[in-house]
């Protein structure tokens, strides 16, 4: 009996039997070592929070349009779960020459115990990259696309909303981009103290302090910072991201933001301050502003030096980790606790 876990209805997951299937002519057979969820993009789609929940995209205008016909209300979902996925190549399909029975691949493939996929859907593991640090590939290519849309450098400050995956990394690559300062917003103790060992010099509580734009500027002199990030997701930290950054400064929402945004209150420091406000943390979102220079597979070969440097982190990320068969129970927890989380992660037997 082999395994997944899939998403049967809005919050709804459950390990469900799969056949399985040999690789056929440009194939591959992988079985899976260890897989990590995306909380913030995915946990959106459980939960039926996303746009594509009644709008579809319209890649050549760059428009959301309503589905027609609408979707009934209430409308249940079925997906697999689960964002990136590191194996062992079991079985090759005739015509395969890039991978290797035994080779150590990752790519972005659910929480599956095994896999038979295109060998063009997969990468060979680089040596010196662990099977934990290829799990958190995706957040840190996110927070190394949001500091370079930030033009974070040498003796820079900058603000990181959110500690999860996402902001963790961030925080790390701020230090290695040069910053002066680098302050950390998280009101969830588990995260928040990873803050520090990741290489935040301030850390902010939004419960203790609720004005954190004032405790920002107050941090820096009452000037603000030159950069923010904002990873969490929330419409209030957006705020105080913008808040709490300097006059001309520049903010880099790196969230899937959803619902209103009754928080934001545009009329304030946003109308005033000239700030510039950066979209485009988004990996698919292609050609990148310095494109051609900079591409998604740059991105990747840079993060993947900067793991195998031991300059980059997952040190505390994947929590909870547990074994395939309480994959759905950790599932629940991530949607219904995050306090007790950061990333996701399943080992399988």
């Amino acid at each position: 009996m082999v395994l997944e876990l899939v998403a049967v209805g809005l919050r709804q997951a459950e390990l469900r039997e799969y056949e399985v299937r040999p690789p056929g002519a440009g194939e591959v057979f992988i079985r899976s070592r260890l897989s990590a969820e995306k909380h913030g993009t995915n946990l959106l789609f459980y939960r039926g929070q996303s746009p594509f929940t009644d709008k579809t995209f319209d890649g050549q205008h760059g428009l959301f349009m309503p589905l027609e016909p609408p979707p009934p209300p209430g409308q249940g979902i079925y997906m697999p779960l689960g964002n990136l996925t590191v194996g062992c190549v079991e079985e090759v399909g005739e015509g395969v020459e890039s991978l290797r029975i035994g080779d150590r691949v990752y790519g972005y493939l659910p929480i599956r115990e095994t896999h038979t996929v295109p060998a063009d859907r997969v990468q060979r593991a680089p040596e010196g990259v662990s099977d934990e640090m290829l799990a958190c590939l995706d957040p840190a290519l996110v927070a190394l696309t949001g500091i370079r849309e930030g033009n974070v450098r040498l003796g820079e400050t900058v603000a990181i909303f959110g500690m999860g995956a996402i902001g963790l990394m961030a925080v790390t690559l701020s230090r290695l981009a040069g910053a002066a300062l680098t302050i950390a917003v998280e009101p969830l103790p588990l995260r928040a103290q990873l803050a520090r060992p990741y290489g935040a010099d301030l850390l902010i509580d939004p419960t203790a302090d609720p004005d954190v734009g004032l405790r920002i500027r107050a941090a820096t002199d009452m000037r603000g910072v030159d950069i923010s990030l904002e990873t969490s997701g929330s419409h209030a930290a957006l705020h105080h991201a913008i808040r709490g950054t300097c006059y001309g400064g520049t903010i880099v929402p790196v969230a899937w933001y959803h619902g209103g945004a009754q928080e934001l209150q545009l009329g304030d420091e946003w109308h005033f301050n000239r700030q510039t406000l950066v979209s485009g943390a988004r990996l698919e979102s292609v050609p990148y502003r310095d494109h051609p220079r900079w591409d998604p597979q740059r991105i990747e070969r840079t993060v993947l030096a900067l793991f195998a440097q031991r300059k980059l982190t997952t040190e505390g990320m994947l929590r909870p980790r547990v074994p395939l068969a309480q994959a759905a129970q950790a599932y629940r927890l991530i949607d219904e606790h995050p306090e007790e989380c950061v990333k996701l992660a399943v080992d399988y037997p």
